[in-house]
């Protein structure tokens, strides 16, 4: 009896499998990679459009130049020893002026071959500077713009969004609990009141309280003079807040409630709720294991895109309160032309937008065992 030797092919050797972990962490890797390649496309593109958006493809070169050729004729006939040049050497100095003008701020180039130099610049954040919102010496950093802004918009925003999505929150669980109540019905009939923004309401609590009653201010931060004490200061502040946090609140609250309302109910009717009903747990144990912890990845999202809502404000809004916040900051730069302002405050937005949605997908993988990052 022969025993014949068979000689292996490497294509019939069977490669080695990759381990769970190793798979998991290939899966993850490639994941990773492609979600931050798309995310800097979106970025890239969203900011690219916003530059052209601001610049009106190019027509706000030709109203800097019709500004910088008037403010070079006033400047001309200001100064008389050129006032006294003949006219066409003062036709020719005026043009002179208006050539190096025109260089110094760039506007020699085509706006095409500009408009990738101002996205690599506002890609690295280097946002320039306004040539309308100005100091006493001169011109002012957008970067110090934003700074000076910010905080009253947080400050107005953050108190009443967050207090808002909380109030809201609670309340549409509340409300699924007593569904068909008469407190459920009245929210139901009140929630098409949220469909006017919050501008709206509050031009009639300016009417009502501060118009009517006067007994509260019409608008701003704090009231005139500043108040010298610290305690003056913040009171004066929280009363400045009341009209228009309440105005957040009344034109929001009730379709907010209603939705999250209808949102745990949906919830609360699945199969795995009406088992743990069935085996007797308590209403409060089955809320907080089989509604809540589900429903947890879009109240993290909703949450998340709240906080990044505040950095741009309400324009409209706060122009009606006269609040010094960021939103009417944009409002002005719109009105002005000023594009730096308006294209760095959308990158900054961009860029906290992009990284929040980046980490989303990582938080749902941590927060629900069913999301597996890079999975199908």
């Amino acid at each position: 009896m022969t025993v014949e030797a068979q000689t292996l092919t490497p294509e019939a050797i069977p490669a080695p499998k990759k381990s769970p972990t190793a798979a998991a962490l290939t899966r993850m890797l490639r994941f990773t990679g492609m979600r931050l390649i798309t995310l800097l496309f979106t970025v890239v593109t969203s900011i690219y459009l916003t530059i052209l958006i601001a610049n009106m493809g190019g027509y706000v070169d030709n109203i800097r130049r019709g500004d910088i050729r008037e403010a070079m004729s006033i400047r001309i006939m200001a100064d008389p020893v050129l006032r006294a040049l003949p006219p066409d050497v003062r036709a020719a100095r005026l043009e002179e002026l208006i050539r190096l003008e025109e260089e110094r701020l760039g506007l020699n180039q085509p706006f095409m071959v500009r408009s990738f130099r101002y996205l690599a610049n506002a890609l690295t954040l280097n946002l320039g500077r306004s040539q309308n919102m100005t100091s006493d010496s001169g011109s002012r950093q957008v970067r110090l713009i934003i700074l000076e802004r910010l905080p009253a918009t947080l400050m107005l925003f953050g108190l009443a969004n967050i207090f808002l999505f909380f109030a809201s929150l609670f309340l549409g669980l509340f409300l699924s609990r007593r569904y068909g109540s008469f407190l459920d019905k009245v929210i139901i009939a009140l929630s098409p009141t949220s469909s006017a923004p919050g501008w709206f309401y509050g031009i009639f609590l300016i009417v009502i309280f501060a118009a009517g009653f006067r007994i509260l201010p019409f608008g701003g931060m704090v009231g005139t003079p500043v108040p010298e004490t610290t305690v003056a200061y913040i009171l004066s502040l929280l009363q400045h807040m009341v009209l228009p946090v309440a105005a957040i609140l009344v034109s929001t609250i009730f379709l907010t409630a209603y939705n999250w309302r209808t949102f745990f109910l949906i919830y609360s009717s699945e199969d795995y709720v009406e088992m743990a009903k069935a085996k007797g747990l308590r209403s409060r144990d089955v809320e907080r294991r089989y509604v809540l912890r589900p429903t947890l990845p879009t109240i993290i999202t909703t949450f998340t895109l709240l906080l990044i809502g505040l950095w741009t404000g309400a324009p409209i809004f706060e122009t009606v309160f006269n609040w010094p916040g960021l939103g009417q900051t944009i409002f002005r730069a719109v009105g002005l032309y000023d594009t730096p302002v308006i294209v760095g405050s959308t990158v900054i937005f961009a860029y906290l937008l992009a990284v929040s949605v980046f980490l989303l997908d990582f938080v749902y993988a941590l927060v629900d065992p069913r999301v597996k990052v890079g999975g199908s």
